[in-house]
């Protein structure tokens, strides 16, 4: 379990380094347009800075983070599971309504760990803003503390209903606007933060498996550049958040639909389709087992 966490954390990190090559072009890019001389010194000093600090970063090590070195609790042989979050979590695009969750305890069972789902308590459209009143409800934090894994899918409502490509966790006709949807990373982030730490304060021992974001409109050559920085960053800023607790994962989905947006996505053109979700799925047993 230990060895396919560190597996995941790696990939995780190295789309570090990518983020950083994006954001510094796509910074430079917006500043040479607007500003061609004014900022150039500052923009290049920052992404020097930024990646002298990904060539020294360790997952686990962030400062304050006295718990990076810790190991998490063995997970029991039979496992109660509750999914929360958006239309992911849902299994929203999937024809089976399977979706990663179903998808997850089936192979978790076939692989000889008893699994059960307690409660899926994903709603279409959630974002984080959205989420953590709910943390309040008596029926939702009784579906919590009940479970001994959690998954969590929730951040890309957030980041693309704010850019106008997505309304209520549906693909709509918008036109991106690059500065919203970069835009609506801090504060999001912030929430998620939130979102995280409340899991955490209800049910203490449960393993937390946090299902990161791909880019659902890669394929549009416009939008590439932009929403590859954005996914970068929230991805990069969730796993700083993540991996502060030794007893959460997150599960990197950049690369499975990258370049086969074709292959893994639905009808919609934003949520996976049956063979996208298998996809993370297996990645979530690997994690667990």
């Amino acid at each position: 379990m230990n060895s396919s966490k560190w597996i995941w954390r790696i990939t995780a990190s190295v789309s570090v380094i990518v983020t950083i090559i994006l954001l510094a072009g796509f910074i430079y890019a917006v500043q040479d347009i607007n500003a061609p001389q004014a900022d150039s010194a500052i923009s290049q000093g920052n992404a020097d800075k930024s990646k002298e600090e990904a060539d020294t970063y360790e997952p686990g090590t962030e400062a304050g983070s006295a718990e990076g070195t810790a190991k998490p609790p063995e997970l029991p042989e039979q496992l109660k599971i509750t999914a929360i979050g958006d239309s992911l979590a849902k299994g929203t695009g999937d024809n089976t309504g399977s979706g990663f969750v179903r998808r997850s305890i089936e192979m978790l069972n076939e692989g000889g760990r008893k699994s059960e789902l307690l409660n899926n308590l994903a709603i279409n459209g959630l974002t984080t803003e959205g989420l953590l009143p709910k943390l309040e409800e008596k029926g939702i934090r009784y579906a919590l503390e009940q479970a001994d894994l959690i998954l969590l899918s929730i951040g890309g409502n957030d980041l693309f209903d704010s850019s106008g490509l997505v309304k209520n966790g549906q693909a709509g006709a918008g036109e991106l606007d690059p500065k919203q949807l970069v835009a609506a990373i801090p504060k999001a982030s912030e929430r998620l933060k939130l979102t995280l730490e409340r899991i955490r304060a209800i049910n203490p021992d449960a393993k937390v498996v946090y299902v990161g974001l791909y880019h659902p409109f890669a394929d549009l050559k416009e939008l590439l550049l932009p929403g590859n920085v954005a996914v970068s960053t929230w991805n990069h800023a969730a796993l700083q958040i993540i991996n502060r607790d030794p007893n959460m994962v997150m599960i990197p989905t950049f690369d499975i639909f990258q370049g086969k947006l074709d292959k893994y996505l639905s009808s919609d053109h934003f949520h996976p389709n049956g063979e996208g979700y298998r996809l993370i799925a297996e990645r979530i047993a690997q994690g667990i087992q």
